[in-house]
């Protein structure tokens, strides 16, 4: 997240936000700044996921295992040090590491298209009526795009990135789950590995297996762009913070609004991202939805929440530090 924040913040007519790059009308097309920014992505990708990684793998575990095996997240931590050390908290990293320069390329680009598309096509038509009050927009209430277009395009473009993240979690969950701390007792040594013997057994549609599961829960990110614009102007408006300030609470706050909403459709695709694949106990979505419920009830949905919200604010901070400081030394 942290990499597009110079690009696709909202606040058009911020003074912060005109100072950061951060203007929703036209993003910065010199080379050289793409080249900045993408050496900085990848050094916050790095710092994010050095951070966050940990806390996904106990989730994941806490999200897929029988609620006998692990008392709770802090369970879970220790029994994995203890039986698989700390590689074992690591375990699926590589996945995401080479998938999200991908990934955030998309993201990026998709996010900035469709608000630019939905600002001209749908939302500036709209404003140019006169509004309640019978008097007429301003040229900058015009332009500016309301929360809900950021919402929006912000759930587009998770659809869209959806058919790369797929694979890449697919296969991070898998290996997540392999207990055995001796590589020679894993059903795969590693991502290509994995890759491999699913495409030789099940071709590409194993590979994308979860597919529909990961669109469901990509549709939450209406809720993550969204609040990240209002956070960011009611900061801007009524704070005195930092522009980097700004982008990090607003992004922090932003997160946690996302997965308050999203989680239960996150424990439902690990559920079927971790399904065997040749005796499937989940063909649809639903099946997996209501096993869960079956099995745990309502606070099945929860299950290893806590470690997901207390990643979200480390990772985010630890990105934008390694973002801010290489575009800094890149200046």
């Amino acid at each position: 997240m942290s990499s597009s924040v110079k690009q696709i913040a909202s606040s058009a007519t911020s003074k912060h936000d005109e100072e950061a790059g951060l203007s929703t009308s036209k993003p910065s097309s010199s080379t050289g700044g793409n080249y900045k920014g993408f050496v900085a992505g990848v050094f916050s990708g790095i710092a994010k996921l050095s951070v966050g990684h940990p806390f996904d793998t106990i989730k994941v575990r806490l999200q897929t295992s029988d609620i006998s095996q692990f008392k709770g997240p802090v369970d879970c931590l220790l029994q994995t040090i203890r039986k698989e050390g700390i590689n074992g908290i690591y375990k699926g990293a590589t996945p995401p590491l080479l998938g999200w320069m991908c990934m955030d390329s998309v993201m990026l680009g998709s996010l900035t298209l469709y608000r630019r598309l939905l600002n001209e096509n749908v939302f500036q038509p709209l404003r140019a009526r006169p509004n309640n009050a019978g008097s007429w927009n301003s040229d900058a209430e015009r332009e500016k795009l309301p929360p809900v277009g950021h919402g929006m395009a912000g759930m587009l473009a998770g659809w869209t990135v959806s058919f790369i993240a797929a694979p890449v979690e697919h296969i991070k969950a898998r290996l997540q789950i392999q207990y055995s701390a001796s590589k020679s007792q894993r059903l795969y040594s590693g991502p290509i590995d994995c890759t491999r013997k699913i495409y030789r057994s099940h071709g590409l549609p194993g590979l994308w297996h979860g597919l529909s599961a990961t669109l469901l829960f990509r549709t939450f990110f209406f809720f993550w762009w969204g609040t990240y614009d209002m956070f960011t102007t009611v900061l801007t408006e009524r704070t005195n913070l930092s522009t980097p300030a700004i982008n990090f609470w607003a992004g922090g706050l932003s997160a946690q609004v996302f997965w308050l909403t999203s989680y239960p459709s996150d424990v439902i695709k690990q559920r079927i991202m971790t399904d065997p694949l040749g005796a499937r106990k989940y063909p649809r979505w639903r099946d997996a939805a209501k096993s869960i419920y079956r099995d745990n009830g309502l606070k099945g949905y929860w299950r290893g929440f806590v470690p997901c919200f207390l990643r979200a604010f480390p990772a985010n901070a630890a990105a934008l530090v390694a973002f801010e400081g290489v575009m800094r030394h890149l200046a």
